[in-house]
Formats: C-alpha cells, sequence, structure tokens
C-alpha cells in the first residue's frame, strides 16, 4: 500500500474474520462504501447474509491470508488466538501472510501484544482498534474507534477505518488502545448505574421517567448514551446489545490495570458492585439497563412500561 496517499476506494483487497452483530455491520458499511471485502464466519450463514451487499463468502481462514488487510471482530481473547494463530488461522503459513491485520475486538493489554507480537514474527503489522457502539449505531454511522500501533501503519489503513463510523482516534504505540476502551467501558457502567439511581429516584418522586430523562437529555447533562438509552428505560426494553457479563468482565480488565498503574478506583468499585448484582441474580442475557430493574428493586418500587415513543438519537 502507498504509505504517501490513501488508496482508491476499492483498490486494497480486504479480508473480515467475524460475522456477529457488529461485525456484519461493520464489514456491510465497508462493502457499501464500494470495497472489496471478503468474509470468514464460524457459522457460514452469516457471512452469506452480507453477499446481498456486495461482500464475497471466504470458504476457510485459509482464504484470506495474502489479502492487504484483515479485520477481526470475535468474542473473546481466545477466539482472537483461535483465528490468527490457531490451527488453520490467519498466520497459520508464515510464508502466505495478510499485509496488515486490524483488530477492532475488545481484549485485555496482554492478549493483544502475545498476537502483535506474532505477527511482528512473520512481518505482519498490527493494530489494535476496539470500538464504541453496537450493530445499531453502526448502522446509522456513529461507530468511534480507538487506535494504537505503528502511526504510518494506522495513516495507511485510516480511509478504512473513516468509512466504519465517525472516524478513528489515533492514541500511540503499542496496545494502548486496549487500555482507552477499557476505560471507555467503565465510565459506560459508571454513568448507566448514576442514570439508574437517579431515574428511580425522580419516579419515586411522582416524575414520570419519560419525562425526567427528556429533561436531563436536553440539559447540558444529556448526552449521545443518554438518550440511547432512554427508550430502554421508559420502556424496558432490555434487548441485549451489551450484557451484565461483558460489562463485568470489562470492570475487572479494569481494575487489574488500575492496580499495576496505582489507580484507586472507588466510584468504579461501588458501580463494580452493583454490576454484579445483576449478575448474581441470574438475568445475564439481557442488556445491562437492567440496573434500572435493580436499582428499583433496592427503592421499594416496581417498574412498568410506560409504553412511549422515544428518539433514540441515532435518526432511526
Amino acid at each position: 500500500m502507498d504509505t504517501t496517499t490513501a488508496p482508491e476506494t476499492g483498490s486494497l483487497k480486504i479480508g473480515w474474520i467475524g460475522a456477529g452483530r457488529m461485525g456484519a455491520a461493520m464489514a456491510s458499511r465497508l462493502a457499501r462504501a464500494g470495497e472489496d471485502v471478503t468474509v470468514w464466519n464460524r457459522t457460514r450463514a452469516k457471512a452469506e447474509a452480507l453477499t446481498d451487499v456486495g461482500c464475497h463468502v471466504a470458504d476457510t481462514i485459509a482464504d484470506l491470508r495474502g489479502l492487504d488487510v484483515v479485520f477481526t471482530m470475535v468474542s473473546t481473547p481466545a477466539d482472537l488466538e483461535q483465528v490468527l494463530v490457531g490451527e488453520g488461522g490467519l498466520l497459520a503459513d508464515p510464508d502466505h501472510v495478510p499485509g496488515v491485520v486490524v483488530d477492532t475486538s475488545t481484549v485485555d493489554v496482554a492478549s493483544s501484544a502475545a498476537m502483535r507480537a506474532a505477527c511482528a514474527e512473520r512481518g505482519v503489522a498490527f493494530l489494535a482498534s476496539p470500538v464504541s457502539g453496537n450493530g445499531k449505531v453502526v448502522t446509522a454511522g456513529g461507530l468511534s474507534l480507538v487506535v494504537s500501533g505503528p502511526e504510518e501503519t494506522y495513516q495507511r489503513v485510516a480511509p478504512l477505518l473513516d468509512h466504519l463510523g465517525k472516524g478513528a482516534t489515533y492514541v500511540g504505540e503499542g496496545d494502548v488502545a486496549r487500555l482507552a476502551k477499557i476505560a471507555h467501558n467503565l465510565m459506560l457502567g459508571v454513568v448507566t448505574q448514576c442514570l439508574a439511581e437517579i431515574t428511580v429516584l425522580a419516579e419515586k418522586g411522582g416524575m414520570p421517567r419519560a419525562a425526567f430523562l427528556e429533561f436531563l437529555n436536553n440539559s447540558v447533562m444529556g448526552s449521545v448514551f443518554t438518550r440511547y438509552k432512554t427508550p430502554a428505560f421508559v420502556n424496558l426494553d432490555y434487548t441485549p446489545t451489551f450484557t451484565p457479563i461483558l460489562l463485568r468482565k470489562d470492570f475487572d480488565l479494569g481494575f487489574e490495570a488500575a492496580h499495576d498503574l496505582d489507580v484507586p478506583m472507588p466510584v468504579c468499585a461501588a458501580t463494580a458492585a452493583a454490576v454484579q448484582a445483576t449478575v448474581s441474580s441470574g438475568r445475564v442475557t439481557e442488556d445491562f439497563a437492567i440496573l434500572l430493574d435493580q436499582q428499583a428493586h433496592a427503592s421499594g418500587i416496581t417498574l412498568k412500561s410506560e409504553d412511549v415513543a422515544v428518539d433514540d438519537g441515532l435518526g432511526g
């Protein structure tokens, strides 16, 4: 790839590993932007669903070796290791490898560093590029990415990252992007728990949740996120976008980093206890917005859906 000018749209051969809710939405945006994208997924039918937007389907991960750039979006560090260096993985043949690997998964720093080293041994550039958003946010063009690794490599793939949403923020060498994403998700939990507490306080004081949250969202304290979460809080729709189990994992990673860096995290510690309580309740397949139900129960009230149409701020 040319290091001085942006590659023309469609000139690069792009591979994509992982076509779950997030991966499918992201690969779809690349294809709709005119890029040449080939997708592999463990369940082939999920990859085949993307042919409607112009993606090709790979029979095996090996079919992606030798492409210019390969993105990965998988669930766990073990999954990332498997698709990269496991049997039949992207890097299993050291003589036939892609130019760049861009991992958009949320994994810990140690796992990311291990995969970076594996890529380096084979002459493959590696970017850590975790994302903020979910499938619906991706579709609406609201995804944001944080990236670390060789800056020259970042500059080469930045036009591809721009297709995925609002663009990417480069934060430095190595795997510091992982810490940025973990810190982001700590705030995600803290803000949601705070929102649950004040919403229950308002309701118990006699206010409809929709009215209180409309006021909040229109104030300086409102945000893209509070507006996005408002429909779930008003209508108690806990269709999962991010589960308590996944949020607990990120709190664990955050506390590990805080321990290593000697950073006290008292507010996060209190929120982590609330997140653990949702996990302990057994409601682990719903959205982490069930923190609202938990707060209501602790406050002696039972919530009911207000059955009100609420704008989530995503324009769809």
